[in-house]
């Protein structure tokens, strides 16, 4: 079986399927490309989200944290705590175990997060810490988004550009392998300062308060994996105007370098935005220090590229360019 997140066909039929029971106060159910969940308390709404980290290594506590709040970033809801699971090698020293949760618990610090509660077990079935983070936040109730929202004709906008949490971890776990490849110890060094670039919080709130139909940020699989988990969460499709202007420098240079397509690398740090007016939308995050490109168009056709020219229907099924590099250097 392919490592990664499932195919949304397997996910559909062995996991989706067998959820019978639904709640009126539930406004976002569990559902393809729907990665929050949206309960109704009356003028406010609660989200709640769960993630893992499994491909990273170093400063894997960070993430964790980042990258369950960025799901509800994505719903335009505001976090308030978490709950962590930590899910032990047996060989795991007291040391380690209080530096991952140290580190855990300074980024909620930062910002501004509850740790709420969770579990912490040895069990013999893990070669390496597994972080399970459920997010908790709040957003008004006329505010919140969900991915399903997006609509045909739809402006398409990317934030940041392309690949920078899959560089970071890649600079981080594997740099000296990079420098060995001819990656530049400067473009190492800036990749690794990408841990700032990992929160969507910004742009989710002003999206959401500014009016979109849609947010998803962009994880596992990287743009292709967000735009057809989008399409398939709001039964659309789309057009995908594919250039190297949404490719940062070192980005770039560290996944070509390596084979690596940086559209199908994991993006935590990105959010793909739909909604009418993409260029009003793209001078208020200008306002506040954040890059927008607009890369395509919300269609009621098929999933397409256009690169080069050429237009080509986009087939991702799963899986991304990290966990294929991880296996090979194993």
């Amino acid at each position: 079986m392919q490592v990664g997140k499932i195919t949304s066909k397997r996910l559909q039929e062995t996991v989706l399927s067998r959820i019978t029971n639904h709640r009126e106060d539930v406004l976002v159910n569990s559902g393809l490309g729907e990665d929050s969940a949206v309960v109704d308390f009356g003028d406010e709404v609660l989200a709640i989200s769960s993630d893992p980290i499994t491909g990273a290594g170093k400063q894997a506590g960070y993430l964790a944290v980042q990258v369950a709040c960025n799901d509800l970033a994505a719903t335009g809801a505001e976090p308030i705590g978490i709950q962590v699971v930590l899910l032990l090698p047996p060989d795991i020293e007291d040391k380690e175990i209080s530096q991952l949760m140290g580190e855990i618990d300074k980024t909620a610090a930062d910002m501004d997060i509850q740790i709420l509660g969770g579990h912490t077990e040895i069990i013999s079935d893990v070669s390496r810490s597994l972080i399970v983070v459920t997010a908790i936040g709040r957003a008004k109730r006329e505010r919140f988004v969900a991915t399903g929202g997006a609509c045909e004709g739809d402006d398409l906008l990317l934030t940041k550009g392309v690949g920078l949490e899959g560089c970071f971890i890649l600079a981080s776990d594997f740099g000296d392998y990079l420098l060995e490849q001819g990656v530049n110890q400067k473009t190492i060094d800036i990749a690794r300062e990408y841990k700032h670039k990992i929160s969507v919080l910004p742009e989710g709130l002003t999206a959401a308060e500014y009016g979109v139909n849609s947010l998803h940020d962009i994880t596992e699989g990287g743009l292709y994996g967000a735009l057809t988990e989008m399409s398939q969460a709001a039964g659309v499709g789309f057009l995908l105007e594919k250039s190297e202007e949404i490719v940062p420098g070192p980005v770039k240079e560290i996944t070509s370098r390596l084979n690596i397509d940086p559209c199908g690398l994991i993006s935590s740090g990105s959010m793909l935005i739909s909604l009418e007016d993409g260029e009003g939308l793209q001078q208020r995050l200008r306002e506040e220090g954040i890059d927008s490109y607009k890369i395509g168009k919300v269609t009621s056709g098929r999933r397409l590229v256009r690169e080069n020219g050429r237009t080509y229907q986009l087939t991702w099924q799963g899986g991304d360019e990290l966990w294929d590099f991880i296996k090979k250097m194993k």
